[in-house]
């Protein structure tokens, strides 16, 4: 199965629009976004997602009702609050911004999660540990480092792909 990964998308309509053809395009069975969409109006970009979406909520997003709303109108999403513990596949998989420094280390070194997917620092990483996979796709904004990111999961091969969306492949 592969699963689309991204975060900090910060209202930017053009990068969404080029993460979600990207996406499509790898053919991902779903995706996680690790929050901070930041307004409610950036949801119905997502739309066109031929898989579902799973999300979190980050430390810029604006109105968390609303955002919950805009989920809401669309059937194959669904907004999660802070985190989420998802099953993919055979994979423990926990989703969360990552803004919260301890709980973030802490699901990563109790080895709770087969994988543990975050954003906040809008810097791409992925970092196999014993027992746990751990990834940031970056930021989809490009905002901060210039440069726009998201990430695809195998998860039969537990690789991870990194994609700059509108560009050739990292």
């Amino acid at each position: 199965m592969l699963i689309g990964i991204l975060a900090d998308t910060h209202d930017n309509l053009e990068k969404v629009d080029a993460a979600v053809r990207s996406l499509n395009a790898k053919g991902v069975e779903m995706v996680l976004h690790a929050g901070d969409y930041v307004s409610p109006f950036v949801i119905p970009r997502f739309a066109s997602l031929q898989s579902p979406m799973i999300g979190v909520l980050g430390n810029n997003d604006g109105d968390h009702r609303l955002l919950q709303r805009r989920f809401e109108e669309h059937d194959r999403f669904s907004l999660r609050g802070r985190f989420a513990c998802i099953s993919a596949d055979g994979l423990a998989i926990g989703l969360l911004h990552g803004d919260d420094h301890e709980l973030l280390q802490a699901l990563i070194t109790r080895k709770v999660f087969d994988v543990v997917v975050y954003g906040h620092t809008h810097q791409a990483e992925v970092r196999s540990l014993p027992g746990t996979l751990v990834i940031n796709p970056g930021e989809a904004c490009g905002y901060l480092t210039g440069r726009s990111t998201v990430a695809v999961l195998d998860t039969v091969t537990r690789s991870v792909e990194l994609l700059t969306p509108g560009h050739e492949e990292l």
